[in-house]
């Protein structure tokens, strides 16, 4: 059975659903008398009625009820209600929060001690199972839960059996009995899940006991420990063979991995059960061991009354830091006036930041330099449902400082004397000393990031990356009225640095389709392109240093002429960076000290993600450069933006599994795509073939057959935004060299009582304010749409085709809204990347709202491009970009240090004198 949301069974409020599966379907819901969140599950539609399944769900909650292990999810209660679910049966079950292991075994192998702290939880687990004569029968990563706070739960025990009870089936039955083990619905393949866990015995369809969880278990393990599967194949029939005719290869395990790990795991996947380790309390006493034995040793000399905070800072922590400190020390010694003919020896040190938090390296660079080198100021999160803050770390310190009142703080910088930091946060640029005291708002920021501050006291930063309202602003630094600055038509500039003396702005510039140029702008306002690249700076030493493909480039610059002084060259590998849109992680000193994060190339591009009110599930697996997702109306496909050597539009199958490109001709840009209301073409925004910038409006068929036909002809460039739901009007935006961004409509179809001409396109709004992203009620009356009237975006309703209005839904800042299709409701995401949810009640030429709340706590990470979410059809869940801090992100809690590093560029890159 279906639960529908909002609706109630028994006592329990139903919510969005979690998750789904051949053994059943799982809904979140709130128990109304207790006020708790529960899970709820039930057998699908289609297995409501079977006998089989029915008494499965009955055995799997009696089950539960014999169980009480605090790694195992409890069971509250059993309700039956012919009235509501016809012969339904469903179990209500403790909520867990977080994700489960196989979402966090897809961001990367975890680290050996996670993985065997894991694993002992999941062991205990088993062991408390198998005490009561219980045998799981479908252990593996998606049926174990992890909380934020790391404390693991092991899930559906939909497959479980006595131990000396039911025989397992043989044979195809064999088969069926995994629920992950699902025959497609087209009939066309086997969608592969369980199979790769099974042991050789269950895969041969034998009788089965607790030494087959014992085999699962060690598959788990190493699955944890290496990031991949032991066993994969492209069917379940190929799996098991390999299974059954394989050997357990480990040696992917990494060279960290401890002996008595190793040996746990050859004992576990022994293929002989008789040979196999016999009970899995023994792996957990081996894991217990192998917890304690590290630990033993590294606190053998810390004293009593310092073992609290050796615990919480860590001993690599506190050894990084010593290191920290003798290098700082050195290199203090070395600056000093006395050793000025001495030559510094380059001094590189990695080490924990002092906090137990993870840097922000979602947006902006995490963590910044003072001028003189001597102070870290980061960007980071304790948790992953708090905010992230500001912290301080001396570098003759071992600990960082948070400061006081930088709630949401994002991008810091420094002002040139190194008393105060700036940053972004809540829509603001503010600023607060270093050394701790009241938080100050600057400016307007609705989402910044990328600044820089002078000696005169100016500040020019980037206060908006989107398309519409991106471009760059100057403030003073002790508040006052913005100004924004003249920015070039064609680019968005980001990254902003003011060079020394009033020498000009630096600064980088992006142009449609993903180009990249660094741009130096004079003080009479005179713009030069100094090279392609991304994120630039300005060094003291007299180089120009940028970010490519994770590799630092530098190149002497003459600050009197404003261009680069010979040819760039390699001078260090391995820096994250972020989407080119966002910044990159690595900061100078002005006395040559280098702050980074390492990283293979670039970070930024998360999956596409399944959100729900209570969690965030993979919807595509990849990390390409993305933004602007729209689901077709039938809510079957999902049409995307990607940029690989130019932006391109893609539809993926929810189906099939398929990801297709929608041509567009050869070598042309094609974005924002947007279904018409029967599914059946896609309108674009593309340009002529070999014809410059993306502009106008185009549209070809969704089966991708046909040619693409031309829709307007303009000289500015028009963003598609919604269709009517009766098919016969689009609402865009068109950007114009003369007016901010206005609304207008392109009939399809003659409208006498309006005048407009089908194909002629038609301005609706066209106030001073900026106006975009309109998008049309599901019934037609209403346009929602982002304003700038108020200062800042704001999310507006008015009716159509009439005039009236309008009526403002945000409040602090709203941008891309979404009409649900099947409740009265408008979301729209916050300056702070949340999804807010209003509900309306709209009669006549009368809109009522009700006031916004949040949706979500969970936050996305805003895409380059503008949108970064849609809503699905059922008006359930979203299609999404997750911010890395809410997703499963690996923690970043290490950067490196690199003294004296002016020497080594003026080494491989020499500066000529002036």
């Amino acid at each position: 059975m279906a639960l529908v949301p909002g609706t109630r069974l028994g006592v329990y409020e139903i919510g969005s659903q979690i998750g789904a599966g051949g053994m059943g379907e799982v809904y979140r819901a709130i128990d109304t008398n207790l006020k708790r969140v529960v899970a709820i599950k039930v057998l699908p539609d289609a297995l409501a009625a079977d006998v089989e399944r029915l008494a499965r769900l009955q055995r799997e909650a009696e089950v539960l009820a014999s169980l009480n292990h605090p790694h195992i999810a409890q069971i509250y209660g059993l309700e039956k209600s012919d009235a509501t679910t016809g012969s339904g049966h469903a179990i209500v079950m403790e909520f867990v929060d977080g994700v489960t292991l196989a979402e966090r075994i897809a961001e990367g192998p975890l680290p050996t001690e996670d993985a065997v702290a894991i694993a002992t939880q999941i062991a205990e687990a088993l062991e408390a199972a198998h005490e009561q004569g219980i045998v799981h029968r479908d252990l593996k990563p998606a049926n174990i839960k992890l909380r934020p706070d790391g404390y693991a739960k092991v899930l559906d025990f939909g497959l479980a059996k006595l131990a000396m009870g039911e025989m397992a089936p043989s044979g195809p039955a064999a088969l069926t009995a995994s629920p992950t083990l699902t025959v497609h619905a087209t009939f066309l393949g086997v969608i592969l899940g369980t199979a790769a866990y099974m042991s050789p015995e269950q895969a041969k369809g034998k009788v089965v006991d607790r030494r087959a969880d014992i085999w699962a278990f060690g598959v788990v393990l190493c699955e944890m420990l290496t990031g991949r599967r032991m066993y994969d194949g492209e069917t379940a029939a190929e799996t098991l063979a390999r299974i059954i005719e394989r050997e357990p290869d480990l040696s992917a395990l990494p060279s960290t991995t401890p002996p008595a790990v190793r040996t746990l795991l050859e004992r576990c996947l022994t293929k002989d059960p008789r040979a196999r380790l016999q009970a899995i309390g023994e792996a957990r006493i081996l894991l217990e061991r192998a917890i304690a034995q590290p630990r033993a040793e590294s606190r053998a000399n810390v004293p009593a009354s310092d073992e609290r905070r050796h615990r919480r800072t860590g001993p690599v922590a506190w050894a990084l830091a010593g290191l920290l400190a003798v290098a700082l020390a050195a290199a203090l010694l070395l600056w000093a006036p006395w050793r000025k003919a001495a030559q510094p020896s380059l001094v590189r040190i990695n080490a924990d930041i002092g906090a137990d938090a993870s840097l922000m390296t979602d947006v902006g660079t995490a963590a910044v330099l003072s001028p003189d080198g001597r102070t870290l100021v980061f960007a980071a999160r304790e948790a992953a449902r708090e905010p992230s803050h500001l912290f301080v770390r001396k570098l003759d310190q071992l600990t960082a400082t948070r400061l006081a009142g930088t709630d949401d703080a994002r991008g810091p910088f420094f002002s040139p004397d190194g008393q105060w930091v700036a940053f972004f946060a809540e829509g603001k640029l503010k600023k607060v000393p270093v050394a701790g005291g009241t938080a100050i708002t600057i400016a307007d920021a609705p989402a910044g990031r990328g600044g820089s501050w002078d000696t005169n006291g100016l500040i020019v930063f980037q206060p908006d990356i989107s398309s519409a309202i991106g471009g760059l602003a100057r403030v003073s630094s002790a508040g006052g009225k913005t100004e924004p600055l003249p920015r070039e038509l064609m680019g968005r500039p980001r990254f902003p640095q003011l060079l020394p003396d009033g020498a000009g702005l630096l600064y980088t510039r992006f142009s449609p389709g993903g180009v990249a140029d660094i741009l130096v702008e004079a003080p009479g306002g005179e713009r030069k392109v100094l090279m392609r690249g991304g994120y630039a700076r300005y060094l003291s030493s007299g180089h120009l240093v940028y970010l490519q493909n994770a590799t630092l480039f530098a190149v002497g610059f003459d600050l009197h002429r404003l261009e680069a002084a010979g040819t760039p060259v390699p001078v260090l590998e391995g820096i994250l960076a972020l989407d080119n849109m966002m910044g990159a992680q690595f900061a100078f000193s002005d006395t040559g000290t280098l702050v980074y994060l390492p990283g293979e190339g670039v970070a930024g591009d998360p999956p596409i993600s399944w959100l729900t009110r209570g969690q965030a599930t993979t919807l595509l697996p990849t990390t390409v450069n993305w933004s602007n997702p729209r689901f077709s109306p039938d809510g079957t496909q999902l049409a995307v933006d990607i940029i690989d050597t130019k932006l391109g539009i893609w539809t993926y199958d929810l189906m099939r599994g398929s990801l297709d490109r929608v041509a567009v001709g050869a070598n042309v840009s094609a974005g924002d795509p947007v279904w018409t209301p029967d599914g059946r073409r896609i309108v674009f925004r593309s340009s002529e073939a070999g014809g410059g910038a993306i502009s106008n409006l185009y549209w070809r068929r969704a089966d991708l057959t046909g040619d693409v036909q031309r829709l307007t002809t303009s000289p500015d460039t028009q963003y598609p935004g919604s269709w009517h739901p009766s098919g016969k009007y689009l609402a865009f935006y068109q950007n114009s060299e003369k007016t901010n961004p206005d609304i207008w409509i392109l009939p399809m179809e003659g409208d006498e009582a309006s005048g407009w001409k089908p194909g002629t396109p038609t301005v609706l709004l066209n106030t001073p304010a900026n106006e975009r992203e309109p998008m049309f009620s599901p019934d037609g009356h209403w346009l929602a749409y982002m304003s700038s009237e108020t200062g800042i975006p704001e999310v507006f309703v008015r009716p159509f085709p009439e005039s009236g209005g309008p009526w403002q839904i945000s409040s602090g800042g709203g941008a891309f809204p979404v009409w649900s299709r099947t409740k009265p409701e408008l979301f729209y995401s916050t300056l702070t990347q949340q999804i807010m949810v209003v509900s309306y009640h709209a009669e006549g030429s009368s809109f009522k709202k009700d006031q916004p709340r949040l949706w979500s706590e969970t936050r996305l990470q805003q895409r380059p491009r503008r949108r970064g979410f849609d809503l699905h059809p059922d008006g359930t869940r979203f299609a999404a970009a997750i911010a890395p801090q809410t997703a499963t992100a690996v923690k970043q809690d290490k950067v490196v240090f690199v003294f004296n590093f002016f020497d080594e560029l003026r080494r491989l890159a020499p500066v000529s004198a002036r």
